[in-house]
């Protein structure tokens, strides 16, 4: 069986997270970024660029045909079958173009929107690698502590009953732990740059054995401050690497990255829009009334089913929950101040559906895979228009309709 060794997670009804089942998981630092302190975010955005209708008929855009199955990829026989339990058939775009160039081993990067199935792109042939060498030792590096989880999670599905082992290393416990954990045998490590960076300067944690990183949402690191993080673990590695880099945006600053980290890679490149077609967006005037007021009442209003909220401010998300909740509003919150099982449990009331609104800051703006998010709402203005659609991201995901509202003073 495959196992996951480290800190416990807030059970969800998985026999792997509760009872007396150990993991080798544990949690390190989280961004060492953001943008608190800006004033006025978002206000030089014109509001026209929050307006954009769904598509409901679109002949025009011609239908995705895959070039394989996941039958034809010559993946380990035990991955076939998890692929299969798992029902997966068709691969998506990134996933169709991606997985051949890693399992020969090229260098790759892929330009992909958020919720494109670009996870499994380099789990997939990654995993295929260590069951055939179980000596592979693999790095990926994630933005955040929640996508770190998620990439583990969707890891530790592919990977049941291969006998391997991951050790995530993130913020929200003590060092120690991952210290611990990192002593026994692994495949995988996936982390958060500053608690990997911590890990590698106290010589607990030797890239030097690691012959494969993926750097995931590398956009995102760079926005958060990661670059000399990110740099610093890519010297430590072999020169003589197998690297996977995965980026929503392709600018000046991340072609240099590109040119620093990768070698003759392949490029693909799936991304057709900033926003998905099937999401729905408009803006709200705040008039006479205030915007507390106006949210009350718009998560009153039936279709309003699973909604997540963002805040600019960490104060100002759990200042928001928990007015919702004392107006009667079953909420939640995750932002940067609160402990990490904290936030674990948040995501799992709302995922549930025990809470049916989630506060957020932009900590939860990329990555997290939450299925059917009814509406997205912008309760106070992004940083930059990347931002916005990252948030909205979350919503009118897997082909189904999603509508993203943002507030204007």
């Amino acid at each position: 069986m495959y196992n996951n060794r480290g800190g416990q997670r807030p059970q969800r009804g998985s026999s792997f997270r509760g009872g007396n089942t150990t993991v080798r998981r544990s949690f390190g630092s989280g961004s060492r970024g953001g943008r608190g302190g800006m004033r006025n975010p978002g206000l030089d955005i014109d509001p026209n660029r929050f307006i954009n209708k769904s598509v409901v008929n679109e002949v025009a855009e011609a239908a995705f045909v895959p070039k394989h199955t996941f039958a034809d990829f010559d993946f380990a026989p035990l991955l076939k079958k998890n692929i299969t339990d798992k029902g997966y058939i068709t691969p998506t775009p990134i996933q169709d173009e991606s997985i051949p160039h890693v399992m020969n081993g090229e260098d790759i990067v892929g330009i992909a929107n958020t919720g494109t199935g670009k996870t499994a792109a380099f789990l997939l042939p990654l995993l295929h690698k260590v069951l055939l060498d179980p000596n592979q030792k693999v790095l990926v590096i994630a933005p955040t502590r929640e996508l770190a989880f998620q990439i583990d999670e969707e890891l530790r599905t592919f990977a049941k009953n291969s006998g391997l082992f991951s050790v995530v290393c993130i913020g929200g416990a003590g060092i120690g732990k991952q210290i611990s954990e990192l002593r026994h045998r692994h495949n995988f490590v996936i982390g958060t740059p500053g608690r990997l960076k911590d890990l590698i300067e106290t010589r607990h944690l030797d890239l030097s054995k690691f012959q494969s990183v993926v750097l995931d949402e590398a956009d995102r690191m760079l926005d958060m401050g990661f670059i000399n993080d990110m740099k610093f673990m890519m010297a430590k590695m072999p020169a003589v690497r197998h690297t996977l880099f995965f980026s929503a945006t392709l600018n000046s600053e991340i072609e240099s990255l590109i040119h620093t980290f990768l070698k003759n890679p392949a490029r693909v490149s799936v991304k057709t829009r900033d926003t998905s077609k099937n999401i729905d967006q408009d803006i709200i005037r705040i008039h006479q009334k205030s915007k507390f007021d106006v949210l009350s009442e718009l998560l009153r209003t039936e279709g309003f089913d699973k909604v997540l909220v963002f805040s600019r401010t960490k104060h100002g998300a759990e200042k928001l929950s928990k007015s919702l909740v004392q107006a009667g509003i079953p909420s939640e919150s995750i932002h940067g101040n609160k402990q990490q099982s904290a936030r674990q449990r948040a995501l799992a009331d709302f995922k549930t559906g025990r809470v049916r609104v989630l506060v957020a800051t932009d900590v939860a703006a990329r990555g997290l895979d939450i299925a059917d998010v009814s509406h997205v709402i912008n309760f106070d203005l992004p940083a930059t228009y990347e931002d916005y659609v990252h948030r909205i991201g979350r919503t009118g995901r897997a082909s189904k309709k999603g509508k993203a509202l943002t507030f204007i003073e």
